[in-house]
């Protein structure tokens, strides 16, 4: 399927979960659609701290993730942190907590529902040091070479296209010298869909876009990263075809 054609579909889809507040099954073990659904639940469920949920701001709670990279991250006041597919905010507005004044947290995202929103809230709530910007991961991180810390993020990564080219973005807005490093959490899969298979629908619940093991980690590798390390794995969905879904946690710096 097309580079164009998915991309317009997870706009559409990441939309309407940024309008409605409801994840509509994208990146989430939970049943959806249901009353039992609870954004914050979901989050908490996947490893972040609940007294640390409630210093942000609530719309920012989605429950769209996979994981919880900023437990991994080991942040420091006065870190430049990137988020990648920031959504909502949920993940900057944390980092922000930890990196404080002397610090800065810059959110990419291209769907404008998601941007206005995590802005809102960052505007309504008093976010002086976290900035939104609308960017592809894949193509053009609108942030200049070798200057950011750390780069986060959230089950997006397999939303994109080409992994390699994305984690090529990546790279190049880190801090060389392995002074940069990528926290990110994300699924894998036991066995990759077909190209003329993949479902677009399905590409957008983070499933047919997702790599196996071996060659999610290789892109990272070909990227140019050294020191890859998955410091989580958990099983995550079976799918109905026998396929099944894992999340990561994965560490990788520059070198």
């Amino acid at each position: 399927m097309k580079e164009e054609i998915l991309k317009a579909k997870i706009r559409e889809r990441y939309g309407k979960i940024a309008l409605s507040g409801n994840s509509d099954c994208c990146c989430t073990p939970q049943e959806c659609n249901s009353v039992e659904f609870n954004p914050k639940l979901s989050s908490i469920s996947i490893g972040y701290n609940d007294k640390e949920l409630e210093a942000i701001p609530e719309t920012s709670i989605l429950g769209v993730g996979c994981g919880a990279p900023l437990n991994f991250a080991d942040l420091k006041e006065g870190d430049t942190v990137l988020d990648l597919g920031s959504g909502a905010g949920i993940d900057a507005f944390l980092a922000s907590k930890i990196v404080k004044e002397s610090g800065k947290v810059i959110g990419i995202d291209f769907t404008h529902e998601m941007l206005m929103k995590s802005r809102k809230a960052a505007a309504e709530n008093g976010f002086k040091n976290v900035e939104f910007k609308k960017g592809d991961i894949e193509n053009n991180i609108p942030v200049v070479n070798n200057s950011v810390d750390a780069a986060i993020s959230n089950c997006v990564i397999n939303l994109t296209k080409d992994k390699v080219k994305t984690f090529r973005e990546i790279y190049r807005i880190l801090k060389k010298g392995g002074m940069g490093r990528m926290i990110i959490s994300d699924l894998i899969t036991s066995k990759e869909v077909e190209e003329k298979s993949v479902n677009s629908e399905r590409w957008c619940s983070c499933v047919d876009g997702a790599l196996t093991k071996e060659n999610y980690l290789k892109s990272i590798e070909v990227a140019g990263f050294q020191n890859i390390v998955v410091l989580s794995e958990q099983p995550y969905l079976n799918e109905k075809d026998g396929r099944k879904i894992t999340s990561l946690v994965i560490r990788a710096v520059t070198n």
